[in-house]
């Protein structure tokens, strides 16, 4: 059986905009069957989801692993840290540090997705792989995302709080160290004065004679341990949790099996719903995302092999675009949700969503 061939503009266009959507909160998938709908034409037949036999699956496969390894890199120090923490809470038959207990609590909000997504994905796609379906739910994702802030509790609006906190005694000179038995050398400032605890390692706060205009604009490398030291922090208090408000969070993954409804923004929603600062429930979002969307892509891989022959080219152009996309992504948003709100995510989603569902209708 021949299947349309697939263009090296499609390839790339879809391919960069499936790196970027996939972290923010505004639906990969739905953008996968949007935005050929409504160029319409050549890519509403190449690019069509919801068909079986479409080599616009292969190719959705290969942007999944690409923005997998895109997370991966960006999250390498710290994905060490917990499969480290996996390994030696098997070794010692306990879990102490705030790396075992983060371990596990991946495993455990991961099940739900999982068996979920290996037992429903294919009839969710095809039954709402539809365009003006994924338009309607990504008017309801924005509504999601404008509730999660609208009414957040007093529980996360005092996470926020407290995270900011630390996160302005740590650049005022106090170092949050990592224990020991965590395995990873302690990074960021001295700790000093009250209900500091010992064996504090120092490392310069700035280098000399760089002044004040240093202060402001760290280089590089000063920029990646601070934001080390605070994945740290955000991990201690992740730890926190237990593990049912593990698996409501995790849970709500499954929403993103309709197109339209986003992964990450349903994650840290639910994530701000049990508690957690808006920082720390972006973070976990991110976290429980790199398992998720890499084992999918795994899982894929014969769709890639078997329905990818003659559009190599465009799925390798396509995935180092999306790669690309989502390293950049991840690294703007980690940083954006400390002080700011989905609310302009939701603003897109519910004007996106809105104007596609009347384009749709009149086209």
């Amino acid at each position: 059986m021949s299947h349309p061939a697939m263009t090296y503009p499609e390839a790339m266009v879809v391919g960069l905009i499936q790196g970027v959507s996939e972290l923010f909160p505004v639906s990969s998938l739905g953008h996968n069957v949007l935005i050929p709908a409504l160029v319409g034409g050549s890519w509403a037949r190449d690019l069509n989801v919801s068909a079986s036999e479409s080599p616009y699956l292969a190719f959705i496969v290969g942007l999944h692993v690409a923005t997998a390894i895109a997370l991966l890199i960006y999250f390498w120090r710290d994905w060490v840290r917990i499969i480290r923490g996996f390994f030696t809470s098997i070794r010692d038959r306990d879990i102490v540090t705030p790396d075992q207990k983060l371990a596990w609590m991946i495993i455990v909000a991961t099940i739900p997705v999982g068996l979920v997504g290996l037992a429903f994905e294919h009839t969710f796609r095809v039954l709402f792989g539809k365009p003006i379906l994924a338009a309607v739910f990504l008017v309801v994702n924005g509504l999601i995302l404008f509730s999660g802030e609208k009414f957040r509790t007093k529980k996360s609006l005092q996470a926020d709080q407290e995270a900011a906190e630390e996160r302005r005694t740590a650049t005022r000179g106090i170092d949050i160290r990592h224990e020991p038995a965590a395995g990873v050398a302690a990074v960021g400032l001295a700790a000093a004065g009250p209900g500091g605890s010992g064996g504090a390692a120092v490392v310069p706060a700035r280098r000399p004679g760089h002044g004040s205009h240093a202060a402001a604009k760290p280089d590089i490398r000063t920029q990646r341990e601070e934001d080390f030291a605070a994945a740290i922090r955000a991990d201690r208090r992740l730890s926190k949790l237990d593990y049912l408000q593990t698996v409501i969070i995790g849970a709500a993954q499954c929403l993103a099996l309709l197109a339209g409804i986003s992964r990450d923004g349903v994650t840290m929603v639910t994530g701000m719903f049990r508690g957690l600062s808006r920082e720390d429930a972006a973070r976990f979002a991110f976290l429980l995302a790199t398992p998720v969307i890499l084992a999918a892509g795994a899982l894929k891989i014969g769709d890639l092999i078997q329905k990818g022959h003659g559009i190599y080219g465009p799925i390798l152009a396509g995935s180092i675009l999306s790669g690309i996309g989502a390293y950049i992504s991840v690294r703007f948003l980690v940083r954006y949700f400390r002080t700011r709100t989905l609310t302009p995510f939701a603003v897109y989603c519910v004007i996106f969503g809105g104007f596609s569902i009347i384009y749709l209708q009149v086209k």
